[in-house]
């Protein structure tokens, strides 16, 4: 097998247990179920991965990867302002919710329910490690006297609650916002430039140091 048909293989196992794990929960999927959608044998799965937990693992640090790689190249771009590494992340991060909407599903749900304490950990670290590299952009804004001083912890936490809050609880919100509640693609197109557009505001009321009390 070539390298690229191995790569191509691979990626192909993960998108299938994505889906399947957000639709069926990992407890309610079988390597045999990931095996028979993704059309491979399970000795190509166990060849890859070796069990259904290490797939997991592979998938969380595969999809969280991504993220962290933008985030680092961002923090190490000095032609950008703070206020534009502000902007930038909110972009990054409302389009990767509401468009892996699935994976983050799978994040939420081993979080809260898993009971292997490694899933868990990893989940924890991922999280951790992002966040230190979205706080970095903050607290360098605060040494060029653009940011004034907060709560950077829970000023993260807001801008996180409250997307999370709005894709997680989509009936309410099309309700609350005036649309109509259809399918995943439209919902998406009509929320997150508001999303966006809110989040952005927000964070300029509460981080621009003309606001300093």
């Amino acid at each position: 097998m070539a390298p690229t048909e191995k790569v191509d293989k691979r990626a192909h196992i993960l998108t299938v247990a994505e889906q399947l794990f957000a639709d069926n929960g990992f407890d309610g999927t079988s390597v045999r179920d990931i095996a028979q959608l993704a059309n491979v044998n399970l000795a190509m799965i166990s060849y890859y991965f070796g069990s259904k937990e290490k797939l997991l693992e592979a998938l969380i640090e595969d999809r969280a990867g991504y993220t962290l790689g933008i985030l680092e190249e961002l923090n190490k771009n000095q032609t950008l302002t703070p206020w534009d590494k502000v902007d930038r992340q909110v972009e990054h991060y409302v389009d990767k919710i509401f468009n892996n909407y699935k994976f983050h599903c799978i994040m939420s749900q081993q979080y809260n329910n898993t009971r292997s304490t490694e899933i868990k950990e990893l989940i924890i670290n991922i999280k951790l490690r992002n966040l230190e590299e979205i706080k970095k952009v903050i607290t360098d804004g605060q040494k060029k006297k653009v940011f004034r001083k907060v709560d950077v912890e829970l000023t993260m936490a807001s801008v996180f609650g409250t997307l999370m809050q709005i894709v997680n609880s989509r009936s309410l919100y099309c309700r609350l916002l005036k649309v109509e509640e259809t399918d995943d693609a439209t919902y998406r197109k009509k929320i997150a430039p508001r999303i966006k557009t809110h989040l952005k505001q927000l964070l300029r009321a509460h981080l621009d140091i003309k606001n300093e009390e």
